[in-house]
């Protein structure tokens, strides 16, 4: 490990002759530990299964019967495979979508997976899941829609509030750690014409007490947020903070999507911003859309404009009437996971120093030194988050020489915000050295990594 000072780099014998530099101070806000394993994550699968499987809807009514649900070969470890062979670290499974049916056997409504002919009435979604997890070491994450179109006592107020924290109740004590929560504000009718007033409060104070190490996902968090758009890509601006206060879920005084998608320079609270997108035009499973599934290198390019801008990407695979992720969806996401190995993978970084950045100011001059013999197109940069991030406008230069005079270096790029990983895209170039300069700071520039890599496409 090198040590980099914005005067240069120094050799091993000089940096172990130096002391080690003081802690860096912190600059609020911070994330919390929850929030920081869950950015480690970076890339995490997202499932929609249930009545609108086989109804070929989007949005059921609720009024569809529970015998509909019968998958013929549902297989919950074929999943966890697919997601893993693709780099995922966890998945989130609607456990109930708006029409109300549960992929659990609940003990507070008639309709769920207990009232259909799949296994005789025995069987149940999230434990499939959750155990295929546990054994391939995915973390187990759960959306509950609040919206229920098939629960009459939907609109009611209290009484439906105590329905829902029943059942999240029972899906956060019987199925293992979870490690996201997944709300959104979907508040329509439900059976009776009425509109439900949701106590999210008591909804979150819930998560917390039963499962303390959870993130909650939400237009505005309170650990994740929304990041504005069904696409899968973050702004090229994208703080981790948000102006949180004031604003709601759904309908409920939402925060505008330009803030969710670039976040807040003066935010007052740490959310990061997580970028759901399905692999297919919808979210549940049409047999019109096997054709239309994203390529690898769309996905690429969400996957460069989320991870590589400070958010996670949450992609989702809607399964198929067989309960099986649809070969189609398993082709591009391996694809997918193809081109991040070869141009991101082990020995594709061409830098020839590994470094720390540390500086007292909010200015920094970066240089480090490259293989001159390999193309670049691609920079990388991170901040250690833990303390803050930081920085807000950067440049990205290179030149083909050692001693280059100022008039050698050619600008590559200029950009703003860094945070958990910043993925800078430049022309293609062969240099015999990068620089790094960052012009604006909330507080004494940190970098915890630089790299330079060029994309590859295998055939």
């Amino acid at each position: 490990m090198f040590t980099l000072l914005v005067a240069g780099i120094m050799s091993g014998s000089e940096s172990q002759a130096m002391p080690a530099p003081p802690p860096p101070s912190p600059v609020e806000p911070l994330p919390t530990a929850r929030q920081l394993a869950w950015q480690d994550l970076e890339f995490t699968g997202f499932i929609h299964f249930g009545p609108n499987t086989f109804t070929d809807k989007e949005w059921g009514h609720g009024d569809e019967p529970a015998t509909v649900f019968n998958p013929t070969a549902l297989d919950a470890r074929q999943w966890v495979r697919v997601m893993r062979a693709a780099g995922m670290k966890g998945v989130v499974i609607t456990a109930k979508h708006h029409d109300g049916f549960c992929n659990w056997p609940t003990a507070k409504s008639s309709h769920s997976v207990a009232s259909s002919p799949w296994q005789g009435g025995k069987g149940d979604v999230l434990r499939e899941l959750s155990d295929a997890c546990r054994e391939a070491g995915l973390k187990f994450g759960v959306y509950l829609s609040p919206w229920d179109r098939n629960n009459p006592e939907y609109g009611s107020g209290e009484p439906y509030n105590e329905y829902f924290r029943d059942q999240l109740r029972e899906v956060l004590t019987n199925y293992g750690e979870i490690f996201e929560v997944w709300f959104d504000g979907a508040c329509g009718e439900g059976p009776n014409g009425k509109r439900q007033v949701y106590d999210f409060p008591s909804f979150r104070a819930l998560v917390r007490s039963l499962q303390p190490s959870a993130v909650m996902f939400s237009d505005v968090g309170p650990d994740i947020r929304w990041v504005g758009n069904e696409s899968g890509w973050a702004g090229e601006t994208c703080w981790a903070m948000l102006k949180a206060k004031g604003h709601g879920i759904g309908s409920d005084n939402p925060p505008s999507a330009k803030s969710l998608n670039e976040g807040d320079i003066d935010g007052e609270s740490w959310i990061p911003a997580e970028c759901d997108v399905s692999i297919r035009p919808g979210w549940f499973y049409h047999a019109s859309e096997d054709g239309k599934v994203k390529s690898p290198a769309q996905l690429f390019d969400l996957w460069e404009r989320s991870v590589g801008h400070n958010a996670n990407l949450h992609l989702n695979f809607p399964v198929d009437r067989r309960g099986l992720i649809h070969e189609n969806d398993a082709a591009a996401v391996l694809g997918l996971r193809a081109i991040i190995d070869a141009t991101y993978g082990d020995g594709t970084d061409i830098t020839r120093e590994r470094a720390t950045v540390v500086s007292n100011d909010r200015t920094a001059t970066i240089e480090i030194a490259l293989d001159p013999t390999k193309a670049f197109d691609r920079v990388v940069l991170a901040e250690p988050i833990a303390f803050g991030q930081r920085i807000a406008r950067f440049r990205v230069s290179a030149c083909a020489t050692v001693g280059g005079a100022p008039s050698d270096w050619t600008t590559l790029a200029e950009a703003t915000t860094v945070g958990h990983k910043r993925i800078v895209r430049v022309p293609e170039t062969t240099a015999a050295r990068l620089r790094i300069e960052v012009f604006d700071s909330r507080g004494s520039v940190l970098l915890s990594h630089i790299a330079a890599h060029h994309t590859r496409f295998p055939q």
